[in-house]
């Protein structure tokens, strides 16, 4: 046990840093003293940014520096750019020196456009273009639009609800645009099971949405989309979801694409007293939910280790998605680890609460105080 305040430096002001510190405020208290790191001074509540273009929701932002002090945190801008395991010892993109007992990693990682000639969809800063492209369907200068998925590492929910939203707003509209869904899922949101992936095929059938599962892009000449197997399709316009990359932080072991490889407690390979959660993590499923629970597996280890009376649990993920359509929404449910046979459950009924996008045992709670609760 601690004698003193451990103090915990948590990289990062998304949503596993932000349930990573909310967490260990609630688990260590006192024995802990919190310091959060940023490069932007808000937090984006980003899933409803798939909402913004069809005007049936937005994008939240909230102050991070208010978050940080409502916990006694304290809060400075800058990204993590380097580490000194052995010093204990940070540096940001600003200069800044900063020490630590222990070290949060949760920087997420970077959307990347990946197919020439797609509009690359990776949340607000996106919606205007994608806005003009359904005005364009709707005025009827587009015939087709597909939306794909890239190869791997991405959290695909996105897309079938870009995907459905444009078929029920173009029908609404009296347009008749074609529409088609490509994936390299072998079955739709497989990552949900049996019951979520028999809904959705339902929903693309009665949309009208072509799909093609198992099959990924990897060419658009501005008129023929070319996938892989070997197939090619005529479309005028692509919407992709972007692919993910982390940024380089030296003193850190990352595979080629900047991600961080951990145990099931969040601690990084060789490296003592650092942590790691969310995107960042070589984790595949990139997902906000899934970032909380390795957050929240982070913080158990760190307020047992700071001294507080807490049984560390290991990261084991349970999938939540609340799939827009453009009219019901469905909640899914999923646990992908195996072991307990089929859990997956697709229903218009709320499986959680509060019902929000985006899960976190500590970080809904404090959003919905902030008056923009998802």
């Amino acid at each position: 046990m601690r004698r003193t305040r451990a103090r915990v430096l948590i990289a990062g002001g998304g949503v596993a840093g932000l349930e990573a510190m909310l967490a260990l405020h609630t688990l260590a208290g006192d024995l802990v003293e919190l310091e959060l790191l940023a490069p932007d001074p808000h937090f984006w509540y980003r899933p409803l940014a798939v909402a913004e273009p069809f005007g049936t929701g937005r994008a939240h932002r909230f102050d991070l520096g208010r978050i940080a002090e409502s916990v006694g945190a304290a809060f400075t801008l800058g990204a993590l750019t380097s580490v000194d395991s052995e010093r204990h010892i940070t540096r940001t993109s600003l200069g800044a020196e900063a020490p630590y007992d222990a070290l949060v990693i949760a920087c997420g990682a970077v959307p990347r456009p990946w197919l020439a000639g797609a509009l690359t969809f990776r949340g607000p800063a996106d919606t205007d273009a994608f806005g003009r492209l359904l005005a364009e369907a709707e005025d009827g200068g587009i015939g087709s639009i597909a939306f794909v998925a890239p190869p791997a590492g991405v959290w695909p929910l996105p897309l079938y609800e870009l995907a459905l939203q444009t078929s029920a707003y173009l029908t609404a509209h009296d347009a008749a645009v074609e529409l088609t869904l490509v994936t390299p899922e072998t079955e739709p949101l497989a990552l949900f099971g049996n019951a979520a992936g028999t809904m959705v095929r339902k929903l693309l059938d009665d949309a009208t949405i072509e799909l093609h599962a198992g099959s990924y892009a990897a060419r658009f000449d501005g008129r023929m989309l070319e996938l892989v197997p070997e197939r090619r399709l005529p479309v005028d316009r692509v919407v992709a979801l972007p692919r993910l990359e982390a940024a380089r932080i030296l003193g850190i072991p990352q595979d080629d694409d900047g991600f961080i490889a951990t145990d099931a407690c969040g601690r990084v390979d060789g490296l003592p007293d650092v942590f790691a959660a969310g995107d960042i993590t070589t984790f595949p499923i990139k997902q906000g939910g899934v970032a909380a629970q390795q957050a929240d597996a982070v913080a158990e280890a760190i307020a047992a280790w700071a001294g507080a009376s807490v049984r560390p649990h290991p990261f084991e993920p349970v999938l939540r998605g609340l799939l827009l359509t453009g009219g019901t929404a469905f909640y899914l449910r999923n646990e992908p680890t195996g072991g307990r046979g089929d859990t997956s459950v697709a229903a218009t009924d709320a499986l959680w609460s509060p019902p929000a996008k985006i899960l976190g045992r500590y970080l809904a709670p404090a959003l919905a105080e902030y008056g923009h609760g998802p």
